[in-house]
């Protein structure tokens, strides 16, 4: 499985960016996909996830009420909406995708980058 994430750029504070993540092969028996971040110096955490071919969802504290993640199981993709954001949230988004039996996978970085 690869994943190709891309959405990332510069943004003002309060300002809004979709970031998107398409995977390569059939993912519709996927645990988990979705966002992680890290934050230079910082480890990386959970942002957003869809779980269980995209029944539930799962939700970083700090982000839980400005982000949104969805996806198009049509297209394997995951999205992930941000809004109302901080230069807290600067971060390289990283796309991941568990899969029972196959294991899990990254996507490559997309910076994100929020201007005070």
């Amino acid at each position: 499985v690869q994943l190709q994430a891309s959405g990332g750029g510069l943004v003002e504070t309060g300002g809004s960016l979709r970031l998107s993540c398409a995977a390569s092969g059939s993912t519709r028996s996927f645990v988990a996909m979705g966002w992680y971040r890290q934050a230079p110096g910082k480890q990386r955490e959970l942002v957003a996830t869809l779980l269980n071919g995209g029944a539930d969802t799962n939700y970083g504290d700090s982000v839980r009420g400005r982000f949104t993640v969805s996806g198009d199981n049509a297209k394997n993709t995951v999205f992930l909406q941000m809004n109302n954001l901080n230069p807290e949230d600067t971060a390289v988004y990283y796309c991941r995708i568990a899969i029972p039996s196959m294991g899990v996978f990254w996507g490559q970085g997309t910076l994100v980058t929020v201007s005070s």
